[in-house]
């Protein structure tokens, strides 16, 4: 195919398949069968992390290092762990985020960025890619801010693509992909928009 575009990639998530690259760039189109969600009515933060929300260790800031936060995400945890977010990709998703449809959560200790996570919005969906921590606790308090953002701008679906330890633990669960295509395509009927209330920072401990 040609170089990945925002257009593509739009197109892609209507549908539901999303891209990922091998080892030497090259983009394969995936779509899951189950499909890993998050049901954003059930999440609750671990007991463990709500310490942490109370002590407002980490700044949280949104959209303001987009491209930072991919290249973080891109880098590979361990020598086990396999690279698929290839430059292609993060132009691409970069071009997305200028037009208002890709977004990122970021948190900060003394003005340096220590996690964080992105993802694509559209209609009443969120389609979470990867995130990435410098800092202990520091992607699970990104994560725990978005679940505030879609809930208090009624978003219905969080797609977090494949199902595993990580995304286990924020309660993700596996859904047959005929199921998660009728709630996309509800999601994708309905408007929201991905911004946030300046009283999402002082009422993050009480979700």
């Amino acid at each position: 195919m040609d170089k990945l575009t925002a257009d593509d990639l739009i197109y892609g998530y209507i549908n539901g398949i999303f891209p990922m690259a091998d080892a030497d760039g090259m983009l394969y189109w995936y779509a899951p069968d189950p499909r890993a969600v998050i049901p954003l009515a059930t999440y609750k933060p671990a007991k463990s992390l709500r310490p942490v929300i109370n002590r407002h260790q980490f700044e949280i800031r949104i959209n303001t290092a987009f491209n930072e936060v991919m290249h973080c995400c891109s880098i590979p945890r361990s020598e086990d762990d396999s690279i698929w977010i290839s430059e292609e990709i993060i132009n691409a998703y970069t071009e997305l985020h200028l037009m208002g449809l890709a977004h990122s959560v970021e948190t900060y200790i003394d003005n340096r960025l220590v996690g964080g996570l992105y993802g694509v919005a559209l209609g009443a969906a969120f389609f979470g890619e990867s995130m990435f921590n410098r800092v202990s606790n520091a992607s699970k308090v990104a994560f725990h801010h978005l679940i505030l953002i879609l809930r208090q701008q009624n978003y219905t679906l969080l797609d977090t693509q494949f199902i595993n330890d990580n995304v286990r633990r924020y309660g993700a669960i596996e859904i047959p992909k005929a199921d998660y295509l009728k709630q996309l395509k509800s999601a994708l009927r309905q408007k929201a928009r991905f911004v946030e209330s300046g009283a999402l920072i002082k009422n993050q401990s009480d979700q």
